[in-house]
């Protein structure tokens, strides 16, 4: 994935900020069409505000929508943009459709970090006094230059985020607070399987030697103790559209060819004649590779459901040495 790093947003912001820099890889064309689209939506603002009983809410990403609906329940009506686990998520463009759901929230979840700053365009464009972002980077605090944008790959990051959803419906609906609150509590809760099978991995395969093609999954592949061999270089020059130097893929290629790591961590959404030239090469030395996703599969899973399927696909590789390559049933 290519990213654009400007200054992050505030955790959560009244839109009236100056946004950020649109994506490269978006392409102008879409973003500017829906920027038109919003001028005639802003006459309508009135149809544009939320139903007695609902809040209207988009996750720019459906995982951050799966979180929304956990918490906010039959009080939400949430719309996630970016969801199809079989499309590339950075070659995302933004539609005069897509303008217009997002003048009409008024609460949306984004990651940040240069991850999706096409949305701040967008929502800069349809400035609504009763809009809340929340910036996923912002909210962690974490440095303006985070190299690796895959936030919710972390697993402190959804918890957070849950509590923040629900502080922000709280102040939609204050008669429903407690109902938010205990929900925040009982998604805290369900990821307890989630730990603990992140601790599990770690106690029984410490230091597991593994090759990737990104860091999509680095913050995961780190909280279970495992050691990522492939080169720094090499993982975020393909994250970030830079072609390889050859002296990276040849050192990419000795670890597979030699068969030094237990696993390859394949990005099952974003690949290239690179990645898929490593993954032929996994194949070949028996190496067992485990698929990831830089959006939740769908259908069929909810984020803690998604994060567990991970973790269970990189201990069959290494206890059982058995791939795991796609989530997607119907799928390899």
């Amino acid at each position: 994935m290519h990213i654009n790093r400007k200054s992050a947003t505030h955790a959560l912001t009244v839109q009236n900020a100056t946004p950020r820099g649109l994506s490269p890889r978006i392409k102008a064309a879409g973003v500017l069409a829906a920027m038109t689209a919003l001028l005639s939506v802003s006459s309508l603002s009135l149809a544009a505000e939320n139903s007695p009983s609902h809040i209207h809410a988009i996750g720019i990403e459906n995982q951050y929508a799966d979180i929304i609906s956990q918490i906010g329940g039959k009080y939400v009506e949430v719309t996630s943009l970016i969801s199809d686990p079989n499309t590339d998520p950075h070659a995302f463009e933004a539609s005069p459709g897509i303008a217009r759901q997002i003048a009409h929230a008024t609460l949306i979840v984004e990651n940040g970090a240069g991850y999706d700053d096409w949305a701040d365009k967008l929502i800069a464009a349809s400035p609504n006094a009763k809009r809340n972002v929340i910036n996923v980077h912002s909210l962690l605090k974490l440095p303006e230059n985070t190299a690796n944008p895959h936030l919710w790959y972390d697993p402190q990051t959804m918890p957070a985020v849950a509590d923040a959803i629900a502080d922000q419906l709280a102040s939609k609906m204050p008669e429903h607070a407690a109902e938010f609150r205990e929900n925040a509590g009982k998604f805290r809760q369900s990821m307890e399987p989630v730990n603990a099978a992140i601790t599990a991995f770690k106690n029984d395969f410490p230091d597991t030697p593994v090759a990737v093609t990104e860091p999509v999954a680095d913050y995961l592949l780190k909280a279970m103790g495992a050691k990522i061999l492939t080169p720094e270089a090499l993982e975020y020059g393909i994250m970030n559209d830079i072609d390889p130097a050859p002296q990276l893929v040849s050192e990419q290629n000795e670890l597979l060819a030699q068969r030094k790591v237990r696993v390859f961590v394949y990005n099952q959404q974003v690949t290239d004649p690179v990645t898929s030239h490593f993954l032929a090469l996994a194949r070949k030395n028996h190496i067992p590779v485990a698929g990831v996703y830089e959006t939740m599969p769908e259908p069929g899973y909810h984020y803690q459901s998604w994060m567990l399927a991970e973790i269970s696909a990189l201990r069959h590789a290494v206890s059982d040495q058995v791939s795991t390559e796609s989530l997607i049933a119907g799928k390899r």
